[in-house]
């Protein structure tokens, strides 16, 4: 997309950022037009850290976790050294995707035409390669990407020039100490299909506005009337005591903590337990959301039943977010809607969120 049409998505100051008091939602066009999700793929989920998983997710030399950031194939592999590496998951003859080789803990090896690659990406072998000429192999190693590890989460980069990950997740250890991310255990994934623009998702995640109405048996769990939304640089918290002694949770005491992490990204952290939640865009008015359980004792959890009551109670809470999200996402499009206001006191998360994106667009056009 060129600068020229780009400037054209954003007319009549919808990149303005006014005070919460006085500011308009984003306009329902940045929802469904096809335009805006070319944007945003090039603009900023390329120009951002992406989640890809944790690392007891490959715990052993060999283990490999494949998913996208960006649009991009990417795998993800414990080295025989224990180093984790992250390479685009494009073998470099014709694209083919890569797997760890059958039989091996070592070596790559593209799933289309059998290439092989070393665990430091160089490539090892080429099946009926002797006729070709000019050919070196040091000039078809697989591309690496960038990945940095915070309590046990393996964040990835495609450009040198986003800003530092410290930066995205400062003060975010302190806040949550005593506990420890890296400790936990996963137990499983589970992937949503939806029917609504990203960020309809998103906009949903960051108010607890729609949980007495959306969520009644959640209402009952957290004390709305204490709970909070504080924001940062690039991430906002809410969180909120238990209101009741009886819930699932209750006995490992504490609160709940919900953070989100610009763009996509939800750490949803309970006493005992976390639940990462990764917003996919798939097309204009379809999104993904991959959710990945983690508990601090899976074992003992599994043979009390708590982890399969615990995923339950998040199942029926995700079913009722996929109803509501989908019904706004026909309402955006709809010739009744373009632009809502804010609660002050309730939607502060959306509001933060809303405007980092205008501050990010502003920067790329």
């Amino acid at each position: 997309m060129t600068a020229k049409n780009s400037k054209n998505l954003f007319k009549n100051g919808s990149l303005k950022i006014e005070p919460v008091e006085r500011a308009k939602t984003i306009s329902s066009k940045w929802y469904f037009h096809p335009e805006f999700f070319d944007f945003e793929q090039d603009h900023l989920f390329r120009n951002h850290w992406q989640y890809v998983c944790h690392e007891n997710q490959i715990p052993n030399p060999g283990d490999a976790y494949t998913t996208e950031v960006a649009g991009n194939p990417v795998i993800v592999f414990r080295r025989s050294n224990q180093e984790i590496k992250a390479f685009y998951n494009v073998c470099k003859h014709r694209g083919g995707p890569l797997a760890v080789k059958k039989g091996t803990k070592t070596v790559l090896q593209c799933q289309y035409h059998g290439w092989t690659y070393l665990d430091d990406g160089s490539l090892r072998g080429i099946p009926d390669w002797n006729l070709v000429e000019l050919f070196d192999k040091k000039d078809f190693g697989l591309e690496p990407i960038e990945i940095e590890i915070w309590q046990g989460l393996i964040f990835a980069r495609l450009n040198d020039t986003t800003p530092e990950l410290s930066s995205l997740l400062a003060g975010m250890k302190e806040r949550i100490s005593p506990i420890k991310l890296e400790a936990l255990q996963f137990h499983s994934e589970e992937i949503y299909d939806v029917e609504c623009n990203w960020k309809v998702y998103v906009d949903n995640y960051l108010e607890g506005y729609h949980i007495p109405i959306v969520h009644p048996e959640l209402a009952n769990l957290l004390d709305y009337r204490a709970y909070v939304t504080e924001t940062k640089t690039w991430h906002s918290l809410q969180h909120s005591p238990f209101k009741s002694t009886e819930s699932i949770y209750s006995n490992d005491g504490g609160e709940a903590f919900y953070y989100f992490i610009f763009p996509n990204m939800m750490l949803n952290i309970l006493p005992g337990r976390l639940q990462i939640n990764q917003v996919i865009p798939v097309s204009p008015k379809k999104c993904k959301v991959v959710f990945s359980y983690f508990y601090d004792d899976v074992k003992a959890k599994l043979a009390s039943g708590l982890i399969d009551e615990d995923i339950s109670y998040s199942h029926d809470i995700q079913l009722e977010d996929v109803e509501i999200c989908e019904a706004v996402q026909r309402g955006l499009q709809s010739n009744a809607y373009d632009q809502g206001r804010f609660s002050v006191k309730r939607e502060l998360g959306v509001y933060h969120f809303q405007s980092l994106l205008k501050s990010e667009f502003k920067k790329r056009l």
